[in-house]
C-alpha cells in the first residue's frame, strides 16, 4: 500500500504545528504498510525550509518519503480535472499545483494523506484519504 503525502501534512509535521504528532503517528502506520511517496510539487513546497537540497533529501530520508516524479497520466489527469474545476466556475483559489498532488496520489498511490480542503473529495473521489486522526 503506497501512501502519496500533501504538502499540507508534511509543512504540519516540520513545523511542528498543531497536530503534528498525530500525523507523525499516522504515517508512521502508514509506513508500516507499505512506502510513502511525495510528488515534485510538495518536494519544491515543502524544500523551502531547508538550506541545502542534500539537506532536504536527508531530512525526507529519515521520514522514509521517497521521492516519486509524475507518471505521464498522472499530469493529464491533473490537467483534465483542473480545466473541468475551472469550467465549472471554480475560484483561483486552488492552482494546478493542488490537482498534481491529487493526480499523482490517485495514479501512483493508493491514498493521500492530506488536510482536505474541500475540492479533493469534489474533484477525485475515488481518491482515499488519510487524516490525522
Amino acid at each position: 500500500m503506497r501512501t502519496a503525502i500533501d504538502s499540507s501534512v508534511l509543512l504540519c509535521i516540520l513545523r511542528r504545528q498543531e497536530g503534528w504528532e498525530s500525523w507523525r503517528t499516522t504515517l508512521s502506520r502508514a509506513a508500516e504498510e507499505g512506502s510513502l511517496a511525495l510528488c515534485p510539487v510538495v518536494f519544491a513546497e515543502c524544500s523551502i525550509g531547508f538550506a541545502s537540497f542534500d539537506e532536504a533529501l536527508a531530512k525526507f530520508d529519515s521520514l522514509c518519503i521517497v521521492y516519486d516524479p509524475f507518471a505521464p497520466a498522472a499530469a493529464f489527469l491533473a490537467g483534465q480535472t483542473f480545466l473541468r474545476y475551472r469550467r465549472e466556475g471554480g475560484p483561483r483559489q486552488h492552482l494546478i499545483p493542488d490537482f498534481l498532488i491529487a493526480a499523482h496520489a490517485s495514479v501512483q498511490a493508493d491514498r493521500l494523506a492530506a488536510i482536505d480542503r474541500g475540492y479533493l473529495r469534489t474533484y477525485f473521489p475515488a481518491l482515499v484519504l488519510l487524516d490525522g486522526k
